[in-house]
């Protein structure tokens, strides 16, 4: 599950959970994990998001 409000304090991010457990909090901006770890699945499916421009 991708969750991302538009009024969130800044830097954009999401966070990301799987199972309702935090995997990844991802800084859109910077491209970087403010927590958790990222693997190269959830990496591609948000660079699919904000292509689509749904991130």
């Amino acid at each position: 599950m991708f969750i991302s409000w538009k009024s969130d304090h800044p830097p954009r991010h999401v966070h990301v959970y799987r199972e309702a457990k935090l995997v990844v909090k991802w800084d859109l901006d910077n491209g970087s994990a403010m927590k958790g770890s990222i693997s190269q699945e959830i990496l591609d499916l948000i660079r699919t998001l904000q292509a689509e421009g749904r991130l």
